[in-house]
């Protein structure tokens, strides 16, 4: 069985989809330790992995940048 098969709960898509600090940074064109100090100052909530890593969710992510994007 292949990943695309695999259901998620309905309502629980953008809950579970998280990105990694380098993967939010590219969607910023900043560096990923930018993103970290973005989470440390409340900008943007994250979770924990089992191994200590920070993951940030993409709905909340992708309303930061459309609300940095305003500006222009």
């Amino acid at each position: 069985m292949n990943g695309s098969t695999e259901q998620q709960p309905a309502g629980d898509e953008d809950a579970t989809e998280l990105l990694t600090p380098a993967e939010v940074a590219k969607m910023f064109h900043v560096d990923p330790k930018t993103v970290t100090r973005w989470a440390q100052a409340g900008k943007l909530t994250y979770m924990r992995t089992l191994g200590g890593h920070r993951r940030y969710r993409r709905n909340e992510v992708v309303e930061l940048l459309q609300d940095s994007t305003k500006g222009e």
